[in-house]
């Protein structure tokens, strides 16, 4: 096919080819923001006429423009007094204000629409959208060209530069003029996502945060995902903090594999040995644990939202027993998502079952399945296709309509009948599988969807999961939020999050393996203290991130320093807080810790650490105070075994931070404890400290 190359020139002459309202008018449209949420692609629209939102409905538009309300916005006399153009030029009152200038080459193209009968002949689609450049480092105050060129299905490529809509992430930090010169004020990495009639790119842009050069060659490498972010870090002029500490990273590597504070014996067991053979042991003695079954059971239940239904229990234990069942086998968890997807039977029985019960209708499935298992928020193409992604309202209800038989009850089963309603066309919803294709009534859906899903070049199932757990390990996504991947939200290192998903899927989907390489590598195990060379990193990992222990790690971890058990309904004394399989288990200190209900989705990697009612509560409540001052606690233990007060302060440090107390702490803390009170001060200031209330 022949291709043309066409310029940026709107004006057509009286004997040229009608124009196309596809990709000449609407462009127009979405440049001067007349279908944005904003003016008339609202929901309601606004003044009386309404617009898809960013042109995602072409057939619609033309309609409510050419013929709805008797075609009042068009006069095919004389285009020059439509109301089309008199609004945006401002000749008429216009709450947008001026969009057009009346001798502007847009307000004539539309007047030779307008006078040509303002028809629409679908002539072309747009198929490619090239953007260049896709990547660019640049010095602060640089200025650069973004070039965008269209190509479609006529053969024809447009260079669509000045017709492209640009929307920075940060406008304090970048700027950006209508045609796409760009420059960035701030340093760090920003984007820039660009919009061509249905199609969106993003462009990044990476001022470094350094003043000078670095050079990799001395910096700590253990493989290849520290490459990758080492080259990153080069990039930004960032230097890496040194590595940590062994203690360090025992009580970092016990705190994420199994949601426990370290047993000091081990530690100092641990400690006796070469470094690197100890971690490494240390590492494949916490992933044979149970405790490692315990806890990512748990991680796994709150990602599936887990919880039992009303008058119902039977149906989450089920569940919760399954799951553990399938971690303490390290099953892949290509096959666990495939059960879940194609279960069916009773819950109380069959524990994947219950993966369709934990919300309630097909669209509330669709949502659910999209954001936990493909990391995507498809609910935005419930009213209009989503602004900012690929996915339409037929992805949304076609999706819906792959669980709309379904049966959600004890007994989950296929009916006979069951359909949504699309709102685009007011009939039911044809079942589809995502961005692909439709499926054919005699297709057995949720195995389709399954197939699709769980295809080794699926763009979503694996990189949404490694996203997941790099967050649990690192303390930040390589996409943030781990539920919103696309492609105008880009990741931090692109390549490390490709490079780690196709590392999952060619381990056969072995969670324990991808846990084992991230926490192997230099990236994991550097140092949470930051630099004067990388203070100013809040996300490329130069130095390590605090993160805040979730609520129930941190419930338990003050059980475990204080030795007195916390209490969970009828549940048996010494139950631990990540066992619990309903998250609505009263309990006043979970509660202000801040658990998640799992009511929704479970995206912060830690409790809200920062509530005014929790530092109320750890400052004054009982979740510490009475586990300190009890008799059966280990501090009330310690004095009647005959310890010397320098002697509890020790065993304290040893428990709480995995470490003992420095020569200045102890001096310190030798001074100011005189008695068993005081003592107890010492061990609720320990309890309260930043460093033991994060992993670091």
């Amino acid at each position: 096919m022949v291709t043309a190359l066409l310029t940026i020139s709107l004006v057509l002459s009286a004997d040229a080819e009608s124009v196309d309202f596809d990709t000449q008018v609407m462009p127009i449209l979405t440049k001067h923001g007349c279908n944005t949420a904003a003016c008339h692609g609202a929901a309601a629209g606004r003044g009386g006429f309404k617009l898809s939102l960013f042109g995602g409905d072409v057939a619609r538009d033309w309609h409510a423009i050419a013929h709805a309300q008797q075609a009042r916005r068009v006069n095919y006399v004389h285009p020059e007094r439509s109301l089309l153009l008199l609004k945006p030029t401002e000749q008429v009152l216009h709450e947008g204000g001026l969009r057009l200038e009346m001798e502007s080459q847009e307000v004539a193209l539309l007047q030779t629409w307008i006078r040509q009968g303002a028809a629409r002949q679908v002539r072309r689609k747009l198929i490619a959208l090239r953007v260049t450049p896709g990547y660019r480092q640049v010095a602060r105050g640089e200025s650069l060209q973004i070039k965008v060129q269209a190509e479609f299905s006529d053969g024809l490529t447009q260079e669509a530069s000045a017709l492209a809509v640009y929307t920075p992430s940060d406008e304090a930090a970048v700027k950006i003029d209508d045609a796409g010169r760009v420059s960035v004020h701030r340093p760090g990495q920003h984007f820039v996502v660009v919009r061509f009639l249905d199609q969106v790119r993003t462009v990044l842009l990476l001022a470094p945060l350094g003043e000078a050069a670095v050079e990799p060659t001395t910096w700590v490498r253990q493989n290849w995902i520290d490459d990758v972010v080492h080259a990153k870090l080069q990039a930004l002029r960032l230097v890496p903090s040194p590595q940590a500490d062994t203690r360090t990273l025992i009580r970092r590597l016990s705190l994420d594999l199994t949601g426990r504070l370290p047993d000091p014996a081990d530690v100092e067991l641990k400690l006796k040995g070469d470094p690197a053979s100890a971690l490494e042991t240390y590492l494949d003695d916490l992933l044979a644990s149970d405790a490692f079954v315990e806890y990512w059971t748990f991680q796994l239940a709150k990602l599936l939202r887990v919880q039992a239904q009303p008058n119902d229990a039977t149906g989450a234990h089920a569940f919760h027993a399954w799951l553990r069942q399938q971690v303490r086998s390290n099953r892949p968890l290509d096959e666990v998502a495939q059960a879940l997807l194609v279960a069916e039977g009773d819950t109380h029985v069959h524990g994947p079952a219950n993966f369709y019960r934990v919300v309630a209708g097909p669209r509330q499935q669709a949502e659910y399945v999209s954001e936990v298992l493909m990391g995507v928020r498809l609910r935005c193409a419930n009213c209009h296709n989503h602004p900012l992604d690929r996915w339409t309202q037929d992805d949304y209800h076609g999706l819906s309509a792959i669980f709309a038989r379904l049966q959600q009850d004890r007994v989950i089963r296929v009916r006979t009948q069951g359909e949504v309603t699309h709102p685009g066309t007011g009939e039911a919803a044809q079942a589809r599988i995502p961005g692909l294709r439709f499926l054919d009534q005699s297709e057995d859906a949720r195995a389709a969807l399954a197939s699709w899903l769980l295809e080794e070049e699926n763009p979503y199932f694996a990189r949404a999961f490694v996203n997941r757990v790099w967050q649990s390990l690192l303390g930040r996504g390589l996409v943030e939020p781990v539920d919103d991947l696309r492609d105008t939200n880009p990741a931090t290192h692109p390549q490390l999050l490709d490079r780690l998903a196709r590392h999952f899927v060619d381990s056969g989907y072995d969670v324990q393996q991808l846990i084992k390489l991230i926490v192997q590598s230099a990236t994991y195990q550097r140092s949470c203290q930051s630099t004067e060379l990388n203070v100013a990193d809040d996300r490329f990992y130069s130095h390590g991130l605090r993160k805040p222990l979730e609520a129930e790690v941190l419930a338990d971890s003050i059980c475990d320093v204080t030795g007195v058990p916390e209490s969970y309904g009828e549940l048996p004394p010494g139950t631990r807080a990540i066992q619990l399989v309903d998250p609505r288990v009263p309990s006043t200190a979970l509660d202000i810790l801040g658990r998640c209900k799992r009511d929704a989705p479970c995206t912060a990697a830690a409790s809200q650490a920062n509530g005014l009612a929790q530092k109320l509560h750890l400052l004054n409540g009982d979740l510490i105070n009475a586990k300190i001052t009890s008799q059966q606690g280990r501090l009330r233990r310690a004095l009647r075994e005959g310890q010397s007060y320098p002697e509890v302060i020790v065993e304290f440090y040893r428990h709480a931070l995995s470490r003992p107390p420095t020569a200045a702490e102890l001096r310190y803390w030798k001074r100011r404890v005189e008695s068993a009170e005081a003592l107890e001060d010492f061990a609720w200031a320990l309890l309260n400290c930043e460093e033991f209330r994060t992993n670091h």
